[in-house]
């Protein structure tokens, strides 16, 4: 329960992170070919309500989550080799939180909570693959978590509802990776999140 499932690019589903017995680090790997499923290695951080995103060279980053604190650290799993490092931290400790796969590789990481005050966060975060490093990027006009972020055919990202301090939101902005910034756009009909 809150784990990642993440299909590799070879067609194995790589499962992480999730709550068991405490916070397993181990991860699952399923083979569809065999019907068996085999270990991925051990995790550097245990975390739950994390994000699992398979980059365009095939290995998967895991960003944020909880293991008590929430986390800003984040890793990547390699398909190849089957091992887990550790890579750059978040600039904001986080869970909740959304990781799109842009068109120019780069991920960017919205919202979530960070367990202060009970607040959703408004800051977003885009990891680059080829520098292996996290810059902060244009804050949303709401903090929000329990959000969705869809990238659209034409590379921008949408961000639609969620909760702003236990307010289900009907608020939705526009990413545009190209200028780095966030626009508000029209208003959902109704209020949406997920849990």
């Amino acid at each position: 329960m809150y784990h990642t499932a993440s299909v590799l690019t070879n067609g194995k589903v790589l499962v992480a992170g999730g709550l068991g017995s405490g916070y397993p680090e181990v991860a699952n790997l399923y083979d569809p070919s065999t019907g068996h499923w085999i270990r991925a290695g051990v995790m550097n951080d245990p975390r739950i309500w994390h994000t699992a995103s398979v980059l365009m060279n095939g290995e998967v980053l895991v960003a944020g989550g909880y293991e008590d604190p929430i986390l800003h650290s984040a890793e990547m799993y390699n398909q190849s080799t089957g091992l887990w490092t550790s890579t750059d931290i978040m600039k904001d400790a986080r869970d909740w939180h959304t990781a799109s796969v842009l068109l120019n590789g780069k991920i960017l990481v919205t919202g979530g909570y960070s367990g202060h005050n009970m607040t959703s966060l408004n800051s977003s975060e885009l990891y680059d693959p080829s520098t292996e490093h996290w810059t902060t990027t244009d804050r949303m006009n709401h903090g929000r978590l329990y959000h969705t972020a869809s990238v659209l055919t034409d590379g921008n990202v949408l961000v639609t509802g969620g909760l702003l301090n236990k307010i289900f939101l009907n608020s939705a902005e526009l990413y545009d990776p190209a200028v780095e910034t966030s626009a508000t756009i029209d208003k959902m009909n109704k209020a949406q999140s997920h849990d």
